[in-house]
């Protein structure tokens, strides 16, 4: 009888981490408050465990990871053009999004994952200017490079 009520205890424990996991839903736009080609909104703070789900709203967007902009032991990610992909996200971080054919464009996005141990670091050198724009437009406004 004992071990029955501890077992359900600690099922109990378990049970609000998981029912506090959130979805966070992002527009793939290609017009928003923030101009054309917008991820919206361009930046979420998320819980680890949290999902993100890119909501496709025109046939030409995608959402896909940025080649130097994951935590550490992140895994990339490509969603497929005009589908809807959902990640849920355990490593905290900074994860860089974009559209891969409208990066040109500016079509990026930030995700923060948890309390990252570091600042966020510099923006990859590859990344096109209107794209580094952005970020840095990001970033600024919500503080992030400290």
């Amino acid at each position: 009888m004992l071990n029955k009520l501890l077992c359900a205890l600690a099922l109990c424990a378990l049970l609000p981490a998981t029912a506090a996991a959130e979805v966070h839903e992002i527009k793939m736009l290609n017009r928003g408050d923030a101009g054309p080609m917008i991820y919206e909104p361009d930046f979420v703070r998320v819980a680890p465990g949290d999902t993100v789900k890119f909501l496709a709203t025109h046939r030409t967007h995608n959402a896909a990871s940025i080649p130097g902009m994951l935590p550490e032991g992140a895994a990339p990610f490509k969603g497929k053009i005009d589908e809807e992909i959902e990640l849920k996200l355990d490593v905290p971080g900074y994860y860089g999004v974009q559209c891969i054919p409208h990066i040109g464009m500016g079509m990026v996005m930030l995700i923060q994952v948890g309390e990252p141990e570091s600042p966020m670091s510099a923006l990859p050198a590859s990344l096109p200017k209107r794209a580094a724009e952005r970020f840095n437009t990001i970033i600024e406004r919500e503080a992030l490079m400290k």
